[in-house]
């Protein structure tokens, strides 16, 4: 086999693989699997269809918080302190979930319009919130520095 020709294999293979790493990675980055975070407000405002994945983030709002009748299932609302949104979640709620502390849930709402959620992550110190959560409080223009439980619950902080 000649050199050039040689060189001609080397190139289209080299340029198949390339293709197929290409193609490999459009398809990972597939826009149903990518779970965008909303607001309490920015769902009010505009609703996300239902069955679309998508994180809710916000702070667990102050006596919310119960069980429905199954045991298993959790319900409280997320709010940015401007609007609120129900969730349910069935399993074990995190060691650090409490009332008016920052939380972000990932899920979908359902038919009627309640958002289930399928992970809850809550947040890891008292100082913590997500920077999406802090984001959206801010925009929605009732964030204020080292506040959040304050204009929560009206008291100088939440119990750990």
């Amino acid at each position: 086999m000649k050199r050039k020709t040689l060189r001609l294999y080397l190139l289209v293979i080299s340029l198949a693989l390339l293709g197929t790493a290409t193609g490999l990675v459009l398809s990972a980055i597939n826009s149903d699997l990518i779970s965008y975070f909303v607001s309490p407000t920015q769902v009010t405002k505009e609703p996300v269809e239902p069955g679309r994945t998508v994180r809710l983030g916000g702070l667990v709002e102050v006596d919310s918080v119960g069980k429905l009748d199954d045991g298993a299932t959790h319900r409280f609302r997320v709010t940015d302190l401007s609007n609120s949104v129900e969730v349910l979640y069935r399993g074990v709620l995190p060691d650090l979930f409490r009332e008016g502390q920052g939380v972000v849930v990932e899920g979908s709402f359902n038919d009627n319009g309640r958002f289930v959620a399928a992970e809850v992550l809550a947040k890891h110190d008292e100082n913590y919130l997500p920077a999406e959560v802090v984001k959206a409080l801010k925009e929605s223009g009732r964030w204020q520095e080292g506040a959040a439980a304050t204009a929560i619950n009206g008291s100088e902080g939440v119990d750990p």
